[in-house]
């Protein structure tokens, strides 16, 4: 094997941390054609879809990117901005406000697990600034590995074509710092202050039931998040509850489901609900159309009155300013 190796080294110039940003990924537009495409990249990942290959492919080949892509590309046309995949502008802005804020000696990019930016490219631009320590910060703060297990995965298998391996700082899940508690918070105080809900809805995004079994602790952080916000926000138990969005296939996943919650939730005199999403990071097709169209519909014709949804950190100053103390935490010990 032919490794990837610094050319011309030179002893005196100056040793660098370089910081990688990293998302799921987003089609590069709503066109079936390149929604097909990432959804082949996405779910050819042996961490998100654990059935053997020879029969995932049949399914995968045969049914799935034969219907989906075009079903999927009209919902991905309906959430889409003038400048793009909401959640890859959502991205580029948190990243454009970070390397406002870094010392010089920090080089900052940003990649997407699936589609672009290329994570390899960036990985690659990293070490031509002469990146000696690496911190990667999947933006997934619940760890799982169907997402940030995935992120790692990548990450060493590009560095493993490296001569020179640089020391790596992988923060693998933040679902109980206090910078991010502190900043679910706010955007949940933002909103109650002038009214409070019959109850407040966390929903998490899903993954199947027997991930969970064999050891996967993504619902223990999920529901810890959950429990560390309702602390702060001193809400009674019967004043929140955490559920479960975007299933997938006919396995069982985590359960309360967010839809059949919607659903039910009005028939028990709950009708004034507020909802938010802290396992995304940003706004994407998930909170934006899953949520606050699909499951706001869902409530107010099973009888709800008031569907308040509350927007993902983005790249509001809660957003930037935990990224930034989560960062200085870690470079601080490098």
């Amino acid at each position: 094997m032919k490794f990837i190796g610094t050319q011309e080294y030179e002893h005196g110039r100056q040793k660098k941390i370089g910081v990688l940003i990293c998302n799921l990924g987003t089609p590069e537009s709503y066109k079936t054609r390149d929604v097909r495409i990432f959804l082949k990249e996405f779910l050819s990942d042996g961490r998100v879809i654990e059935i053997p290959k020879f029969i995932w492919w049949f399914i995968l080949y045969g049914i799935i990117l034969t219907f989906r892509p075009a079903k999927s590309a009209k919902l991905y046309k309906s959430v889409w901005t003038d400048k793009g995949s909401p959640l890859l502008v959502y991205s580029e802005r948190i990243l454009e406000k970070l390397k406002r804020t870094i010392p010089e000696n920090i080089e900052i990019e940003l990649a997407m697990r699936y589609g672009k930016p290329n994570m390899e490219k960036a990985l690659l631009s990293l070490k031509g600034k002469n990146c000696q320590s690496l911190i990667i910060l999947p933006l997934f703060p619940q760890y799982s590995g169907t997402t940030t297990g995935s992120v790692f995965d990548e990450v060493t298998r590009v560095l493993s074509k490296w001569r020179w391996v640089p020391a790596l700082n992988f923060i693998n899940s933040y679902h109980d710092h206090d910078s991010y508690i502190s900043g679910l918070v706010a955007t949940i105080k933002n909103k109650i202050s002038d009214h409070m809900p019959q109850k407040i809805i966390f929903t998490y995004h899903g993954i199947p039931k027997r991930n969970f079994t064999l050891g996967d602790p993504y619902q223990c952080f999920c529901q810890k998040t959950t429990r560390l916000v309702a602390e702060k926000l001193n809400l009674k138990e019967e004043e929140y509850i955490t559920t479960f969005q975007s299933r997938f296939g006919p396995a069982e996943w985590l359960k309360p489901y967010t839809s059949e919650t919607m659903e039910r939730l009005p028939s028990e005199g709950i009708k004034d609900i507020m909802v938010i999403a802290p396992a995304f990071s940003v706004d994407c097709l998930e909170t934006i159309e899953e949520i606050d169209e699909e499951n706001k519909e869902i409530f107010l014709k099973a009888g709800g009155n008031k569907f308040h949804y509350i927007p993902c950190l983005n790249d509001s100053d809660e957003q930037i300013n935990f990224i930034n103390t989560l960062l200085h935490e870690h470079i601080s010990v490098m």
